[in-house]
């Protein structure tokens, strides 16, 4: 009598969690992104890939996949001798921002006066007189970065508002696509720019109620248009201190 055999099955390898590996570069990228936003990491600041992975607790693999994205974003830069490190716009980069910016808000904000209903218009005004109230609490003495962090994410939100009215999906995906708003966010920041006119978003959401599309329009200009001067002043000065930062070191080098 023959006893059949069974052969044993290796047993299968483990395949590797592709989603685990996603969300955990997705993290590193959202963490990373903020922080900037936040001006925790300032433009200029050198990003070094292993110092991050040890403060947000995640492997090489998933901050170098971070960095790659937020490159192809342009809000970080890879320099040879320099290495990576969050973008240093130049005054062209500035200007080209403002212009796309004001192309298509300018845009939005003639096809949502053209097609805001009455509810929609009731949102736009709470929203932009609780923003007005938000910016003037801004410029006091000492304001906690996270609640400017909080400030700017209600900016953003009532501007991408604006874009839905519009009825245009095609220009709401233009405007988030093209980080307007992102890159508006960051000058702000940088510029220390905190101080606004009073009313300044009431005044916008009253042109854009108005029901007239070149109002809106114009009004719009001026509010895209509005602290251009300020920034371009900052970049001036960061770059001449980047100068002298840099002539510092290489006499330092060879001192």
């Amino acid at each position: 009598m023959t006893t059949k055999t069974t052969k044993t099955k290796p047993p299968k390898r483990p395949l590797q969690n592709q989603s685990g590996a996603s969300s955990l570069s997705q993290k590193a990228y959202q963490q990373i992104r903020d922080e900037i936003l936040r001006g925790d990491l300032p433009i200029g600041a050198i990003l070094s890939r292993r110092r991050l992975a040890d403060r947000l607790n995640v492997s090489f693999l998933p901050v170098t996949e971070a960095l790659q994205k937020l490159e192809a974003e342009g809000l970080v830069e890879s320099k040879p001798r320099i290495g990576t490190r969050v973008r240093i716009p130049t005054e062209q980069d500035i200007l080209d921002s403002y212009v796309i910016r004001e192309a298509l808000e300018s845009q939005a904000a003639r096809l949502c006066a053209e097609h805001i209903t009455a509810k929609e218009k009731r949102q736009l005004h709470t929203s932009a007189r609780h923003l007005d109230e938000l910016q003037r609490l801004c410029q006091a003495d000492t304001v906690e970065p996270s609640f400017l962090f909080s400030v700017h994410t209600d900016h953003m939100r009532f501007h991408m508002r604006i874009a839905e009215f519009s009825r245009s999906l095609g220009l709401r995906n233009a405007i988030e696509k093209e980080q307007v708003l992102i890159f508006n966010w960051l000058y702000d920041i940088a510029a220390h720019r905190q101080a606004f006119p009073p009313g300044f978003h009431s005044k916008l959401a009253t042109a854009l109620c108005s029901g007239s599309a070149s109002k809106a329009d114009s009004t719009m200009r001026a509010h895209v248009r509005y602290g251009l001067d300020q920034v371009l002043d900052w970049l001036a000065s960061f770059h001449c201190g980047d100068k002298w930062r840099q002539r510092r070191g290489q006499s330092q080098d060879r001192s």
